[in-house]
């Protein structure tokens, strides 16, 4: 019998919270940043895709990408929203085997728990040689607000409960993708610091975005005034520009894999190079 997977977030919780946010119009400065990005990457590849799923992307941003390119994707969203044509389960997309060509995810898998278990459905759903393309918040987002909100509650406290969700790290998400079946996988990173008057102003830019703590062992209890302000201060003490302004990092992770197709191109078997490596490290050894 497989075990499940941990339930590291409250995903209803995560799902009411950005649907009530984008409904107040929430800040979009990550998903318009992320989309621009997606258009570039898009452009670059000289390829056409007939089917398109654009999965779990919590706005139409991505979509939007996709018509300007005469794709017309089905968007399937995590709650009812504009544009959407069905909602859905990120953890169980509702596909048949090899039904599309190119699948998409804007800012959407941060909040699953089984995030092994999604990319091996994705797999699924895309014919061979089909093509996925996702973009996630990276693990070195919010490190400041992170180091903060733990020296302060454990200053008060002794010891301190998670106060930021943990976001997946670029260096893992290849095996992942791996793990799950897809050939030639890429991540890379978009980091990007931005400023803030001070945390108070951060923290409520990230509750207008739906982004606060969905942690399934978050504190219930919310922080102490005393230690919430000695959090500001340690951050302003830390983070903070000449100018007084404190520094907020951002991490935007990008990931692609292919479904195996016979017309890919395969690694070498052993013992079929045609130059050692240690030649071709050498100056000059390649050219």
């Amino acid at each position: 019998m497989i075990a499940a997977p941990p339930q590291i977030f409250d995903r209803k919780l995560a799902r009411a919270r950005l649907s009530k946010a984008l409904s107040r119009g929430a800040p979009d400065f990550l998903m318009r940043r992320a989309a621009e990005d997606f258009a570039d990457r898009l452009a670059a590849i000289r390829r056409e895709f007939p089917r398109a799923l654009d999965l779990a992307t919590p706005t139409g941003d991505f979509a939007e990408v996709l018509a300007s390119r005469g794709i017309a994707p089905l968007r399937a969203a995590p709650f009812l929203s504009e544009g959407a044509h069905l909602v859905i389960d990120e953890e169980l997309p509702p596909f048949a085997p090899g039904v599309f060509d190119l699948v998409v995810s804007g800012l959407a898998l941060q909040w699953v728990n089984d995030l092994p278990g999604v990319f091996a459905q994705v797999r699924r759903a895309l014919a061979p040689d089909g093509l996925f393309l996702a973009a996630m918040p990276g693990g070195a987002s919010l490190n400041e607000l992170r180091a903060a909100l733990t020296q302060a509650e454990v200053e008060a406290c002794g010891g301190a409960s998670p106060r930021v969700s943990p976001f997946v790290e670029v260096r893992d998400l290849g095996g992942l993708l791996q793990r799950a079946g897809f050939a030639l996988p890429v991540t890379d990173r978009d980091a990007f610091t931005l400023r803030y008057d001070s945390m108070f102003s951060l923290c409520h830019d990230l509750r207008r975005m739906g982004a606060a703590n969905a942690l399934e062992a978050r504190a219930r209890k919310p922080l102490a005034r005393a230690t919430f302000l000695r959090a500001a201060q340690i951050y302003a003490e830390r983070f903070s520009d000449p100018d007084g302004r404190v520094r907020a990092s951002f991490e935007i992770v990008w990931l692609s894999g292919w479904a195996p197709h016979e017309s890919q191109q395969k690694p070498l078997k052993p013992g079929t190079a045609q130059m050692r490596l240690a030649d071709a490290l050498k100056p000059g050894g390649m050219r």
